[in-house]
């Protein structure tokens, strides 16, 4: 092999190991029985929702995971591949199964999260798992209803409060009176 082929596959492995450095996710999918029209279109969602979607040949993305001690990634890397790099942990899984679903077509293989090795089936557990922004607002929001509990008790002991009902109850009393 020429320098120049072997420096140019060097420099692929050098950008997949970027990518990889760059994601806390790696879903590695098999893309058989995908169309160009279906792939466009999930090529464009992965690219809205900031995750990196690419065909790339299983021996340089088994050389860019040697130094990953991923010895059971390997098991992933045969046939026909594509491979999703996500900028979080649920985000690539996410979109991958909501497009299997979809279309029926794709099938995961594996992954890599948060530098651990994952069959298919903690993959799709991983994509039903709400996002770190989901659990977020949840977590607000049950912290804040309890606090507005806590407001609308403050704001009916208030005296501006209680004179409003002593008004309205007032008024009630003089127009049952005048009913009677």
């Amino acid at each position: 092999m020429s320098n120049s082929i072997r420096e140019q596959k060097e420099q692929v492995v050098s950008e997949i190991k970027e990518l990889i450095n760059a994601s806390k996710s790696l879903v590695v999918v098999n893309y058989q029985g995908i169309n160009v029209e279906d792939d466009t279109a999930l090529r464009k969602t992965m690219r809205e929702n900031n995750v990196q979607y690419k065909v790339l040949k299983n021996t340089m993305v088994e050389l860019a995971m040697a130094d990953r001690d991923a010895e059971a990634f390997k098991a992933f890397l045969d046939g026909p591949n594509a491979f999703a790099f996500g900028e979080d942990e649920v985000t690539a899984a996410k979109l991958i199964k909501t497009f299997m679903t979809e279309k029926k077509k794709l099938e995961i293989k594996g992954g890599f999260v948060d530098g651990h090795v994952y069959g298919a089936d903690e993959i799709k557990a991983l994509a039903d798992m709400p996002s770190k922004e989901e659990l977020i607002a949840k977590l607000l929001g049950s912290m804040q209803n309890p606090i507005s509990k806590v407001v609308r008790v403050l704001h009916a002991l208030s005296p501006s409060t209680k004179f409003t009902y002593m008004v309205k109850a007032l008024a009630d009393q003089k127009a049952e009176a005048g009913e009677a």
